[in-house]
């Protein structure tokens, strides 16, 4: 008995570091088949149909009683959830891996809970109340991440990690080497640019997101039908831009293993297991193991990928990191606060109801 409450106990935590190992090589093969020049679209497209196929009949067995009847209003909002969450973002975060690296991409996807944070403010889905601790230690999360978003698009710095070459190159190779660096820099701010504006529609999708839950509270339907809109949207703009058709042919074993890996496992069994995780210990608990993946795929990245580490990185990386924890320490006080305040009312109802029934004998004949 004693087993099977430590195993209850920790199979979440053990899940989770699963989760962020499948999505570490997840992004570490991306980025192999990206910079093999395979087409963005055309990855998304197959990656968005593999998981729809994986997730069509978890969703139609595990919901079938109580999925809600689709209307045109559930079907628009879920196409322009796949419009933004699924073909955009994707589109733009891939972008960003080719053109810098796996690592640093993954410090943006850390940063995409701070954003969100900030875009509900508007619309009353968060509250942020300074003179209370937790309300403080959400702003100081918030400035602290939004700091080290800043060191990572502004400073690269030196590199902390280089592969030495045992000879020096000729004078008519150093000229070519500093035209390459020169044009490596301008991909690194492009790819910077690229995932900007890829966690500004991953972070807009989590408030679509939240509407679609209230009038349509199927996880596994509603992802099933957003990743099958995702695909068919990668399919009509990839063609819209290049009709090529030797681009949808997959070259080698590397790109057939990233798009069946990618599909099943990075979108289909990962979102299985972190829905599992919410259920279990809530999104707090989920959210605090993101910042592993960037860690994990740093143990990729540079012995397998020879991608070189920055100093810029690593400062970026740990106060993203920091802030990012310091805002997740606010909203689980936020729901601590919440679940006394629901504990005290339903006291005072009872205790009101208590008061009335005790009126209600001594005023009765």
């Amino acid at each position: 008995m004693a087993g099977l409450k430590s195993f209850d106990k920790w199979s979440p935590v053990i899940v989770m570091l699963a989760v962020d190992f499948a999505f570490a090589i997840v992004n570490i093969l991306l980025k192999e088949v990206l910079d093999a020049e395979m087409n963005h679209l055309v990855l998304i497209t197959y990656r968005q149909s593999i998981s729809a196929i994986f997730l069509a009949p978890i969703g139609y067995f595990w919901e079938r009683n109580s999925r809600p009847k689709l209307t045109l209003k559930i079907l628009f909002y879920l196409f322009f959830s796949a419009l933004v969450g699924a073909s955009l973002t994707q589109y733009f975060f891939l972008l960003g891996i080719q053109y810098t690296s796996a690592t640093f991409a993954c410090a943006f996807i850390n940063i995409v809970p701070v954003v969100t944070f900030i875009m509900a403010l508007p619309f009353g889905l968060e509250i942020l109340n300074i003179k209370t601790n937790r309300g403080r230690a959400k702003l100081l999360g918030t400035l602290v991440c939004i700091c080290g978003a800043l060191i990572l698009v502004l400073y690269k710095g030196m590199p902390l990690v280089t592969y030495s070459h045992p000879e020096a190159p000729p004078p008519s190779m150093q000229q070519a080497i500093s035209i390459s660096s020169g044009k490596k820099a301008g991909r690194w701010t492009i790819g910077s640019m690229a995932l900007i504006v890829g966690t500004l529609l991953w972070s807009s999708w989590f408030l679509i997101q939240s509407n679609i839950g209230k009038i349509y509270p199927c996880q596994y339907s509603s992802t099933t039908i957003m990743t099958f809109f995702g695909a068919i949207q990668s399919a009509v703009i990839s063609f819209s831009m290049d009709r090529n058709l030797s681009l949808w042919i997959l070259k080698g074993k590397v790109e057939i293993l990233t798009v069946i890996y990618a599909g099943v496992v990075g979108s289909g069994l990962c979102y299985v297991a972190m829905s599992w995780c919410v259920k279990k210990r809530g999104p707090v608990f989920t959210a605090a193991f993101s910042p592993l993946v960037q860690i994990m795929a740093v143990m990729f990245d540079i012995p397998v990928l020879h991608e070189q580490l920055h100093l810029g990185s690593v400062l970026g990386s740990a106060s993203v990191i920091t802030g990012l924890y310091i805002l997740l320490w606010g909203k689980k006080k936020d729901g601590e606060n919440c679940s006394k305040e629901l504990a005290q009312e339903a006291e005072e109802v009872k205790d009101t109801e208590a008061q009335l029934q005790l009126t209600t004998i001594t005023r009765c004949p």
